[in-house]
């Protein structure tokens, strides 16, 4: 795969990552049901055996485990893929989430994550979100500053190679940039999700932020293996089951769009998943996107999305179809 330079740093990544949300496996607040830490291990396996040189997780995918998973699965391997993290999300001895900014937070937070990961430095730590859940920001403890502060701390001390941010807005990373340089911007982008477009991608784009898009296939929705069938036999743990996308009157339409991604797909043998991927890809701001994977099968068919260069017809067929609305 070709590589691409992920902002003003020294990253080259591939097109296409890999996600590491869903191998957090099941019971907590954002789950994707339960998933067997073996075949977690063989999917990451199987991605990087396709070439992708890079691995995008948090510490509050499945409280701790994700991380866990990833560690295993590239313990012992050189060169090693890129390792992304996230902080600022944090939890109780109950599983209970909450939203935490404060240095001291963050420190803690890097700390355990390298543990978690068996690595000396992490590739790129980001700010997984500047306010929480519709919250103000000042309901959080810290700020975006005290944050980005503590970010830049832990990169001259050779903890972390990287600062950047995940769900800020164009004004968000304004304020952060005034702290410390920030490389890449991770926002939720697809064909379902379009708002970033308005101003977050031109700021990241005029800026020279790197944008590694996440849930290119909107969560799974736009893959080409999403029946209602298998939607509505989704664990309860599963939160899509009540993400608006996956219900009625949004879902006939989303379907709808799918049916276009794999008439298109034909055309470049290939999915409608790795369609709806190329698609985030061809954007100039973006410089990578997200592939959430359980299964060597998954990942093994998404790695060729990097690959396909869409068409102005394709862009038109499938603008047809859109549907702008919240990931």
């Amino acid at each position: 795969m070709t590589l691409r330079t992920l902002g003003q740093s020294d990253l080259k990544i591939t097109p296409i990552g890999i996600g590491a949300w869903a191998i957090g496996g099941g019971k907590w607040e954002f789950a994707w049901g339960a998933q067997d830490d073996e075949q977690s291990i063989a999917a990451i396996q199987t991605g990087l055996h396709h070439g992708i040189n890079w691995i995008d997780t948090a510490a509050v995918y499945g409280l701790g485990h994700s991380e866990s998973i990833v560690g295993r699965a590239v313990k012992g391997l050189y060169p090693r893929p890129y390792i992304f993290t996230k902080c600022s999300l944090v939890w109780d001895q109950f599983g209970n989430i909450s939203h935490n900014l404060q240095a001291a937070s963050i420190r803690r937070e890097a700390e355990a994550s390298l543990k978690r990961l068996g690595v000396d430095a992490i590739d790129l730590y980001q700010i997984h979100w500047p306010a929480w859940k519709g919250n103000p920001e000042s309901v959080s403890p810290g700020s975006i500053e005290e944050a980005v502060g503590a970010l830049a701390e832990l990169k001259a001390q050779g903890k972390i190679r990287y600062a950047g941010v995940s769900n800020f807005n164009a004004r968000q990373m304004q304020r952060a940039l005034k702290v410390a340089p920030i490389v890449s911007l991770q926002p939720p982008y697809s064909l379902l999700a379009t708002d970033v477009e308005a101003s977050t991608l031109p700021f990241a784009l005029a800026h020279q932020i790197g944008v590694i898009v996440y849930s290119p296939m909107a969560s799974g929705l736009l893959s080409g293996a999403m029946t209602r069938q298998r939607i509505a036999a989704m664990p309860p743990d599963d939160w899509r089951k009540n993400s608006p996308n996956f219900r009625e009157p949004r879902l006939t339409r989303n379907l709808e769009l799918v049916e276009k991604l794999r008439a298109i797909g034909r055309r470049y043998n290939a999915s409608a998943g790795e369609v709806a991927i190329a698609w985030t890809l061809d954007n100039p701001a973006v410089t990578g996107a997200i592939v959430g994977v359980r299964s060597p099968q998954q990942a093994a068919g998404v790695a060729g999305a990097g690959k396909i260069k869409l068409t102005p017809e394709d862009m038109m067929d499938l603008e047809e179809g859109m549907s702008p609305q919240a990931a």
